[in-house]
């Protein structure tokens, strides 16, 4: 008896802290398609093509000097309004280009999940971190379904140009709300595609329209979308309590 309620109480204990499963995406969401953009993987998402994911190879280009003129991640952390000792997370972190920065705002009683699905970048991460003396980072490797996050436990997820490359969006955002506090905040940084002149293949970027007809699958209501930003747009959703 005691041997079965302690193995009830580590699967309760497991499943209140580790948000390791997603149910599959409902019937008609995904489609493949034969004729696509040459830089899309052919799989689409409620009528959007998913683009091809960057590869570590390509790591080079996420610490870009260009970026600060073209990305503006200074600001873009700042339309955030993060506080002090939050917990937040940094998804498809990459380097870390944007996970230092939020880890400033934080402060030392904070902390930031860094999640990634290539290992290599968070090697790399880890390294960015050090060099920078940041120590409230916390490296996740997450899958292509899951973030791997603790279940009610982030006050803000942040995409930063990596949902259009989710392969599996409905049940990636679906791990991101199960991470979320109740009030908890979902941001998305995207290329803007309503913007020809943004200097962007077609697939990496979304309008804003698309990002909110794919969010209200979801238990979240829109905040508001900020264009201050000068390729981007930044659309936040706050989780209903």
């Amino acid at each position: 008896m005691r041997f079965i309620v302690l193995s009830l109480a580590f699967t309760l204990l497991g499943s209140n802290l580790f948000n390791s499963y997603s149910a599959p995406a409902p019937a008609g969401l995904y489609e493949q398609r034969d004729l696509h953009d040459p830089n899309g993987i052919g799989k689409f998402y409620m009528g959007r093509e998913i683009a091809h994911v960057m590869g570590h190879q390509g790591a080079d280009w996420l610490e870009r000097p260009e970026r600060q003129e073209e990305e503006a991640p200074d600001q873009l952390v700042s339309l955030l309004g993060l506080q002090r000792g939050q917990t937040v997370a940094d998804i498809g972190a990459g380097t870390g280009y944007i996970t230092y920065r939020m880890a400033r705002e934080v402060g030392p009683e904070g902390k930031v999940h860094a999640v990634d699905i290539q290992q290599e970048m968070l090697d790399l991460l880890q390294v960015n971190m050090q060099r920078r003396s940041i120590t409230n980072v916390i490296s996740t490797l997450g899958t292509i379904t899951n973030a791997n996050l603790p279940t009610n436990s982030i006050d803000l997820a942040l995409m930063v140009d990596v949902y259009h490359e989710f392969s599996h969006p409905y049940e990636m955002t679906q791990s991101l709300v199960n991470a979320l506090r109740p009030g908890g905040r979902l941001a998305l940084v995207e290329y803007r595609a309503e913007d020809p002149t943004v200097p962007i293949k077609l697939v990496h970027k979304m309008t804003e329209a698309q990002v909110r007809k794919e969010m209200a699958l979801f238990p979240l209501e829109w905040v508001a979308t900020k264009t201050n930003l000068p390729r981007q747009h930044l659309i936040l959703f706050r989780k209903r309590q």
